[in-house]
Formats: C-alpha cells, sequence, structure tokens
C-alpha cells in the first residue's frame, strides 16, 4: 500500500485503502499562519463523486469489521496510540506549523489525544451488555452492543489530531468504518492521523479520508443515505443545520458547537490563582477552543485587584510564532479568524466597554506576515454587550463586574451557550450551589474552565450541544446500537397478555 508523503505539494484523499490525489480543479494553499510566506502544500477541494466513492469503500469493508472481534479491533487502535506516543514531535511540529499553537500546547493536544485513543481502545474488551430478570419463568434476557454501520466524523481546525482522534477511535473499536472529512485548513495533521491508524492496521476502506469543503464534502455526508450516523465539532450554523437534517433521516448525530465559558470569582476567591487560570483560559492556544474563558465575572468588592492581577500577568505573554523558544501565544489561524477578533474588538470599543489591554494587531518584523493579535482584557463590559453574548474564538477576555453570588450566577447562565465553566471560592455552599445552578455541561471548581479527561464524558447544553456526549464511555453509547434479546427456552407457547 502506497503511503502518503508530507513532503508532497498536494495532499492526498485516501480511500478504500488507497491514497488519491482528487481530480478537483478546485485548489487551495495550506498556509502557516505565523508566517503567510510559508506554504506548507496544497489541498484540492473533492468533489460530491469522490466523497460517495469513500462512502462505498467504507460500506463494502462494514461486514468484515464489524464481525471482527472487539477485542481484536481494540488492540488495532491500541497499536494507533502506540505510534502517535512514538511520532509525537512530528505530530506536534506539524500541527504548529499548521494551526499556530506553540509547541508546548501542540504537544498536550498530542497527550490528551493519545490517551483517548488508548482510552477507546480498551473498550475493545468492555463494549458489554447486561443481563436483566425476566419477569417470565424460563426466559432469558440481556442486552448486546453492535456496530452502526457507516458513520462520518466531520472535524475542526482548532484541535485537529485530537478530536480526529477521539470521535474515530471509539467509533472504529465499535465496529463502524469511518468516512473523516476534517477542516481544509488542517489537511496535513489530517492525513498523518489517517496514516498513523492506516499503519496500526486498520484494513482497507475501514477509515477514509476526504479533503474538502462543507458545501460540497461535507454535504454529501449528510445527506448519503448509506451513513447512519454524524459526529461533528464545529459552528452553530453548521451543527444546527446538519443535526436537522440527520433527524429528517432518523440517523444518529452529535454536534459539539460553540462556548462563551465564564469563571466566577468570588471574594473569598485566592486570587492571585484565579488571575493566572483566567488569562491562561482566555489566552491559551490564541482563546481558539471552544472550552476558552471569555467572561470573567467578579464581585465588585475585589474586581479592581483582580484586573491588576489579569494585566500584570497578560502583560508577559510572547505573542509570535510557536516554534520559537519562549512564544506564549500564536497567531490567528487563518486571516478570516484574524479579521474577526479585531472585528470584535471594534465592537467592544464601540459598545461602551473600557480597553484595558491589547486590542491591535502586533507590530514589528517577526509579526508582520503573521496574523498576530494583541491579548485584549475589556473592562465595565456589560453582560448584554456583543462581546459578552457571542462567541469570538480569540484572545479577547471580558471582565463583568457583579455586586454578589446570586447576580454572578444569573450573568453566568445568561447566555445562549452551556459548554464550560469555573468558580473560586473556599465557601462549600457556594459552589455546590454553582454545580447544582450553573448551566453548563462541564464545570471547574478552583481550577480554569478548559481542560478535559479521555474517561470522562465532553460536551455541552443549550445551544453548545446536541446529542450524545463524547470521550469516556459516553462514546461507545452513541457509536454503538443497544440490541435487547429475549429468549425462551420453555419449549411450547406462552399464554396471557404479551403486550
Amino acid at each position: 500500500m502506497a503511503k502518503a508523503s508530507v513532503s508532497l505539494t498536494t495532499y492526498k484523499n485516501f480511500i478504500a485503502g488507497e491514497w488519491v490525489e482528487s481530480k478537483s480543479a478546485r485548489r487551495v494553499a495550506n498556509v502557516n499562519p505565523a508566517n503567510t510566506e510559508e506554504i506548507l502544500g496544497e489541498i484540492v477541494l473533492s468533489t460530491r463523486e469522490e466523497t460517495r466513492a469513500a462512502v462505498e469503500a467504507a460500506e463494502k469493508a462494514l461486514p468484515a469489521w464489524s464481525e471482527t472481534p472487539a477485542p481484536v479491533r481494540g488492540k488495532i487502535i491500541t497499536k494507533a496510540a502506540q505510534l502517535m506516543e512514538a511520532r509525537k514531535e512530528e505530530l506536534s511540529r506539524a500541527l504548529t506549523l499548521e494551526e499556530g499553537k506553540t509547541l508546548a500546547e501542540s504537544r498536550g493536544e498530542l497527550a490528551r489525544g493519545i490517551n483517548c485513543v488508548d482510552f477507546a481502545a480498551s473498550e475493545g474488551r468492555r463494549l458489554k451488555g447486561e443481563t436483566i430478570p425476566s419477569e417470565l419463568p424460563s426466559n432469558f434476557c440481556y442486552t448486546l452492543r453492535q456496530p452502526i454501520g457507516v458513520v462520518a466524523c466531520i472535524t475542526p481546525w482548532n484541535f485537529p489530531i485530537c478530536i480526529p482522534a477521539w470521535k474515530i477511535a471509539p467509533a472504529l473499536v465499535c465496529g463502524n468504518t469511518v468516512v473523516f472529512k476534517p477542516a481544509t485548513l488542517t489537511p496535513w495533521t489530517a492525513t498523518l492521523l489517517t496514516e498513523i491508524f492506516v499503519e496500526a492496521g486498520v484494513p482497507a476502506g475501514v477509515l477514509n479520508l476526504v479533503l474538502g469543503g462543507g458545501g460540497e464534502v461535507g454535504d454529501e455526508l449528510v445527506t448519503n443515505e448509506k451513513i447512519r450516523a454524524i459526529s461533528f465539532t464545529g459552528s452553530n450554523e453548521i451543527g444546527t443545520k446538519l443535526y436537522q437534517q440527520g433527524a429528517q433521516r432518523g440517523i444518529k448525530c452529535q454536534c459539539e458547537m460553540g462556548g462563551k465559558n465564564p469563571i466566577l470569582v468570588l471574594a473569598d476567591a485566592d486570587l492571585a490563582l484565579a488571575a493566572e487560570s483566567t488569562v491562561t483560559g482566555a489566552f491559551g492556544s490564541t482563546g481558539q477552543r471552544c472550552t476558552a474563558t471569555s467572561r470573567a465575572i467578579v464581585v465588585e468588592s475585589i474586581a479592581d485587584e483582580f484586573l491588576n492581577l489579569l494585566l500584570e500577568r497578560a502583560k508577559k505573554i510572547v505573542v509570535g510564532n510557536g516554534l520559537e523558544t519562549g512564544t506564549v501565544m500564536g497567531p490567528a489561524v487563518d486571516k478570516n479568524q484574524y479579521e474577526t477578533v479585531l472585528k470584535y474588538i471594534e465592537i467592544g470599543r464601540k459598545e461602551g466597554a473600557e480597553l484595558k489591554l491589547g486590542g491591535h494587531p502586533v507590530k514589528g518584523e517577526k509579526h508582520s506576515n503573521g496574523y498576530f493579535v494583541e491579548p485584549t482584557i475589556f473592562d465595565q463590559v456589560r453582560p448584554t454587550m456583543r462581546i459578552a453574548q457571542e462567541e469570538i474564538f480569540g484572545p479577547v477576555l471580558s471582565l463583568i463586574r457583579v455586586k454578589d453570588f446570586e447576580e454572578g450566577l444569573a450573568v453566568a447562565n445568561g447566555v445562549k451557550f452551556g459548554l464550560s465553566s469555573a468558580i473560586y471560592t473556599n465557601d462549600a455552599s457556594k459552589i455546590f450551589r454553582f454545580i447544582d445552578r450553573i448551566e453548563t455541561g462541564i464545570t471547574h471548581v478552583n481550577s480554569g474552565t478548559p481542560g478535559g479527561e479521555a474517561q470522562l464524558p465532553f460536551g455541552g447544553i443549550k445551544a453548545t450541544g446536541v446529542g450524545a456526549r463524547e470521550m469516556g464511555s459516553s462514546a461507545i453509547e452513541f457509536w454503538s446500537e443497544l440490541k435487547t434479546v429475549y429468549i425462551d427456552f420453555t419449549g411450547r407457547r406462552r399464554e396471557g397478555n404479551l403486550y
């Protein structure tokens, strides 16, 4: 089998066990966002017909893969985790060049991705149902898990290794065959990840990679009758439409979308710790993660002190190329995201928020060819302002002042999103009231809004997410069908109401 080489100018699709170049004439450069003069390669935007070929390859491979014992499938995925570990420096460097995050952040993403693949692999020995007592004599009842069929994984650019890994690995362990559509901004990392699963022993047709846009490749995956489940991470606009289309077809869908994550800081908190976590959460990965801290909700009595701690810490952030030693924050991923962030900063100014730090493109010779924005902090932000309500997906933090815990909780819940949240306090009563009443799928106590572990469910509520949770054992529930079995060993016809 031919192996893709990242040294090639053009990234290829992987269909039915072969690396094949798309015949499409539509091509897009893969650009290093820290240095737009550096072209990493070229992505060809595949056609609907090529996407159908990938679906057909997955359908053809389904019977043999689904009949492969789950522990055997798990061993193959374990090998993939081992290969990710062996190639983590190569993968981390590619991720930094392609997406822009710092090398330390890329290594962190790799570590989490490896954990997710490793955990999913172990589920191959735990694809269990349960035996349940029957109300009838001589009747044996149990449940079992079976594959769904051909499934699609549609993934974003901001975590282009970890998110595909935590979708693809459990889907394969459950016996499904996969068509993988990564973001067009990150074809290199998608190619490397696919290589790893193939090298681990995933058979031809079981995992297929199609590079291309959502309008054609994505639409084909959503509408193709052979696709029986879709896992999507991306924007609310696309995810909501996708979920509606999936519901009309009666297929399984999970969509992880936006976030506007709050950190609530009370008067008794360790302010230095809270400030450190807020800065890390707001500006880590350039704010380009769904769990980023975008709202600091602070009680008025300590707001000035907390703001000073934020400014002191944020001013130390070194912005630059993620491969350079000492860089703390990289660029926006592309021109569109760069312009979106600058647009929201201008919106904040016009709304009357007080700009306390940043708010401009980063100037200097080292930054002239990259999409760099200064870490930005607004104070005196009202909860109804757009910068406090809408996802910016960039290094912008809004500080909102409140009089007490109750107002802070109301402000925290006063957005359409509900992914992650955090509270800083030593008051046990307020901690548990916050846990009970905060409208997010994930919450942290005395730690920042980002973060998650492979063995725990990941996902949000409200406009953030629809469908089953990802990661942990919840992923197995999504990627498999539950079947209930009744075995009657009386040898005769049952009498009475069988409802």
